[in-house]
This record gives structure tokens, sequence and C-alpha cells, in this order.
């Protein structure tokens, strides 16, 4: 019996399929043609990745389908009318596994990524730990007693999970070409709250998370006075990051880490008072930190001669924000190019001005258009990308080709920073060749 994946590339299911490999069972997967790096980790595993037809179906299969995905597939459509087949699309499968771990969830609006990510390192030195990164990265060892798993509220996804752990870094609106307003949004943490099991860590600075009801305890971590752990002496510059942790007003370690920005201040801190809360040592919590690595598509830097290429997933106004202030603090003799590809049509139409207000913060943007495959998502989607160039002064419209990497290469010495969901690491590979 094989457990076969349809639309094996998306993030979470490649690292849910590179987990069921990890259990030992046999795993297949189909997808479009089209190179998406989360194959990487598929054909290390030697897990086979084929096109979409449906005699890829066996009697007696394990069917896992990618949320994008419906009986329009036809793999989709054979599986669902096959009996013998068991179907579940991505989100409840993953609910179904995390009961046979000691489960920590990771939710909020930005940074589940990277502290799911920081967890997968830093954890594992307290008791063994799979986790399921949205990065494409999944693992699970023989022994796992802990599993760390990215989970997205996206149109409610995540409460297919009723976790042991929660940690929630924030909480801001977005998706909303799902969500009604900022109530329908609050409804669906305070839910995904209600089925936490044991504990919740929180952003204690997040202007709605405290405000949530809780059946279990609560542990807050943030940089203001009140929270259980604070960052308090906080340096950021070229050299990284310093600051002290105060655990309940007195110090508690001193963290010296190589990334920089605010927002991997928070997600630090917040991975710092989880693993406190689960009982590992301190010096442990701080070694862990410190030799963390990093993941894919999140702030990850390239030096090609004198110029920074950095690939990042932000495809929100503050996410783009921070982005670009982490370069300037990284590198603050450079001038600091923003790239940016939107992803969804109603996201930029309602953040439209929250969009150029952040790339403005750049010395220059550059911007690509929407993908090909782009829905609007309703005859009130009207914008186009030509509306976010006339909000960005001086910006220009490029593709993801060669012509315009030579147009990049043009403006170095500088620190690039390519931002989307989306495809825009291509443009950035084609760059890096061309300055080397």
């Amino acid at each position: 019996m094989a457990y076969h994946f349809i639309g094996i590339k998306g993030t979470g299911m490649a690292a849910l399929a590179s987990i069921l490999y990890d259990e030992h069972k046999e795993v297949t997967g189909s997808d479009i043609e089209k190179y998406i790096f989360t194959q990487d980790e598929l054909e290390k595993r030697g897990i086979a990745i084929t096109t979409f037809d449906a005699s890829h179906i066996h009697d007696h299969d394990t069917c896992i389908i990618g949320l994008s995905f419906d009986e329009t597939n036809p793999e989709v459509k054979a599986a669902m009318q096959n009996p013998t087949v068991k179907t579940y699309y991505y989100n409840e499968y993953l609910g179904k596994l995390l009961e046979s771990y000691a489960s920590i969830s990771v939710a909020g609006t930005h940074g589940k990524s990277t502290t799911t990510g920081i967890l997968g390192h830093v954890l594992p030195q307290l008791l063994p730990t799979g986790y399921l990164i949205g990065d494409g990265h999944g693992h699970m060892p023989e022994d796992a007693k802990y599993f760390v798993l990215e989970s997205c509220e996206f149109q409610r996804h995540f409460l297919a999970y009723h976790p042991d752990y929660a940690l929630i870094t924030n909480i801001e609106l977005d998706h909303v070409d799902y969500y009604k307003d900022m109530d329908d949004y609050l409804d669906a943490f305070q839910s995904f709250v209600n089925q936490t099991k044991k504990h919740c860590v929180i952003f204690g600075d997040d202007p709605y998370l405290p405000k949530l009801s809780y059946s279990v305890p609560v542990t807050t971590y943030g940089l203001q006075e009140g929270n259980d752990y604070q960052a308090v002496n906080i340096e950021q510059g070229p050299f990284g990051m310093h600051f002290d942790c105060l655990y309940q007003g007195k110090v508690l370690a001193h963290l010296e880490l190589s990334e920089v920005g605010d927002p991997f201040l928070q997600d630090a801190l917040g991975c710092f008072a989880l693993c406190h809360v689960l009982g590992m040592p301190v010096n442990d919590i701080v070694k862990g930190l410190k030799t963390y690595q990093g993941i894919a598509r999140r702030f990850v830097i390239e030096k090609v001669k004198d110029s920074v290429l950095i690939d990042d997933y932000a495809h929100h106004p503050t996410a783009i924000r921070y982005m670009i202030d982490s370069a300037r603090k990284k590198y603050p003799e450079k001038k600091v190019i923003a790239l940016y590809k939107p992803d969804r049509y109603s996201r930029l139409q309602y953040f439209l001005q929250d969009f150029a207000d952040s790339l403005n913060t750049a010395d220059q943007v550059v911007l690509c258009d929407f993908p090909k495959n782009a829905q609007r998502e309703g005859e009130s989607i009207t914008v186009t990308i030509q509306d976010l160039l006339d909000l960005c002064p001086n910006s220009i419209l490029l593709d993801i080709d060669e012509k315009s990497a030579e147009v990049l290469k043009e403006m170095a010495p500088a620190v690039y920073v390519f931002m989307s969901s989306k495809d825009i690491y291509l443009l950035k590979d084609k760059l890096a060749s061309l300055l080397k």
C-alpha cells in the first residue's frame, strides 16, 4: 500500500511526504513538470514524482491531496471514486499524524516557518523531535518524542489540528479573500486556541493575542515589561544581534545570534520560552539558538562579489517592511533594492497603499507582475501591477528573464532583497550567475 501525494511539490506536501518516507512508508507523488525548489528534498530521498494521471491511483492506496486541488484533477477524481482508496486533504492527514506524538503547533500571521525551523533545530537537544516546515522540509527521527508543525490559518486549515502545545507569534489580518474582517480572523485563532490541550506560548506584545480566552496555562514573551520572558539590552548590526533574556524580571540568559531583524528576535525569544517551558536546560537552548542556520526562502543570504542577494518568502506588507529593515541593519553601508512579485490579487488590492509604503522604504523598488495563472477572486478585484508601480516613485517593472537580470546587474553593488511566495528566486539565480 502506497501513500500517494497529489500535488507533492507544495511546501507542506513535500515536507509531509518526507516525514512519511522517514517513517518507512512507501511514498509516491505527482505534480506539474515545472521545477519547484521543494522537489530537491524529495529527490534526495528517491521519491518518484510523476505528472498527473488517473492510472497512478491504485487500489488500497492512501491518497493525500494538496489543498488547491479538487475533482477537476484526474487523480483526485480517480481516488475519490475508488472505494478501496483512503483520501485525506493535506491538513486532515496532518491532524491525524500529530496524534502519535507530543505535538507543538506554530501558528500566527508572520514567522511560522522560521519559528518552526528554530524549534526543529533546538528541541532535538532535549528529546528526538520531528518537524514540518513550510519551506518544503520535513523529518521524523525513528524515536521521535516531539513533533513541531507549521500550522497555517488560511481557510481555517489549522483547525484540523488539536496540538498539545501552541506557540503563536502574532495576529495581523491576512487572507482577505477568505476572512470577512478582523473579527472573523480572530474567531479562527480563538477556535485554534480552544483546541490546544496543554499550554499556549504567545507573543505578549501583540494587540490581540493576550485578549483571547485561554482554558490552558499561558506563557508570554516579548520586548515589553510584564511578559514572562522579555528581551532587553538589544543590539543589532552587521554582527547579528545580542540581547539578554529576562524570566519573570530576572536575567536568565545572554544570547548572541548571527541573524538580524526584529522578526527573528521575536521568533527566537518565543522558541526560548517554549523550550524552557518544556524543561530544556538554559545553556542547551542558548547553544541551539546560536547554531541555527536558517531555512529555505527565509532571509537566505548569498554574497556575490560586492553585492548581496537575499531571498525571502515575504508576501505581506509588514513582512516586506521588516525584511528591508533587516537588510539595512545587516548591511548599513549598502543601498537596498526591494524586488517584489505579488501572489494574490485580493491581497494586493486590500493592502495596496501598505505594500507601497513598505516597499518605498528601500532605495529602489523593482516589481514583477502576477503569475500568469493567478486568478482574480471576484468581480470587485480590479487591481493591476500598474497600480502598485504608480505608488512607488521611480519603480520599474521587470520579468524573470536574462534581460531583466542584466538591468539588475547595472544597479550593482547593492543589497537585492527578492520577496515573494512565488518564483522570484529564479530571477535571483539569474542575477547571481551574471554577477559571478
